[in-house]
């Protein structure tokens, strides 16, 4: 089963692909944009918009660009944002994160939990910063190890220990980078727990409504596997940080 479909319809109940509730998305939106009147916001990443929708959705002068590989998750931001409105402030690329380019600077940069498709965290912040004007922010999210994983949690995961280090030296390594964290928000226990419910929750209810679909069989067993992974390998294991960071 292809993979962005069955990111789609895990995602069908929380289109935010982060385990992040909707007060944290809000808080970090809200603060994402303070101080400024109005500005462009730049998603490298975004899935189906959900970030922008959201910001344009509560800031009527900003403007927003989203880059992103799944063609079917663009279709969907076009579609939210029609639905609230904001489809003129929002303009939407077919295209590889890594080969966007812009002419003029953004004052929000948003990759949150799609670091991936730079090679991680330190090449997404060298991304970000070409593409940042001077004040702007970048809004990154970020896996870490809560504590140090075990061979069941580095199995679900098909992820080795140095692929993430734990919060603190993941923030020392921002800040060695040359950012400043302004504020961030470490998603809790309960936040995860609802997420990875609601993925799995989403895809098999998915497959148990549509039996008739080819893929039905391959979606239960994508998310039951990804339950066992989830309750028994890297719960508690895996941390995630959202930083807004500034540059030094």
């Amino acid at each position: 089963m292809d993979r962005q479909r069955i990111s789609r319809l895990a995602h069908a109940r929380r289109p935010i692909a982060a385990p992040l509730s909707d007060d944290s998305v809000a808080r970090l939106l809200e603060r994402a944009a303070a101080g400024a009147g109005g500005g462009r916001a730049l998603d490298l990443g975004c899935g189906e918009g959900a970030w922008l929708v959201r910001l344009l959705a509560a800031q009527p002068n900003w403007r927003a660009v989203g880059v992103d590989l799944d063609a079917a998750g663009l279709t969907r931001a076009r579609e939210s944002a029609t639905a609230l409105g904001v489809e003129r402030r929002l303009g939407l690329h077919h295209l590889d994160a890594r080969e966007f380019r812009s002419r003029e600077p953004f004052d929000l940069v948003l990759c949150v939990g799609a670091t991936h498709a730079f090679g991680g965290l330190l090449p997404t912040l060298a991304a970000a910063r070409e593409l940042l004007a001077p004040g702007g922010r970048l809004l990154v999210g970020e896996g870490f190890w809560e504590r140090e994983p075990s061979e069941a949690a580095l199995t679900a995961l098909a992820a080795a220990r140095e692929d993430h280090a734990g919060l603190a030296t993941t923030t020392d390594r921002v800040i060695a980078a040359g950012w400043t964290p302004v504020d961030g928000h470490v998603s809790s226990q309960p936040e995860w727990d609802a997420y990875e419910f609601s993925w799995t929750g989403a895809l098999a209810e998915w497959a148990l409504e549509h039996p008739e679909d080819p893929d039905a069989g391959a979606a239960r067993e994508a998310a039951d596997r990804h339950r066992a992974q989830w309750l028994h390998g890297y719960r508690g294991a895996l941390g995630f940080v959202t930083y807004l960071l500034r540059r030094d």
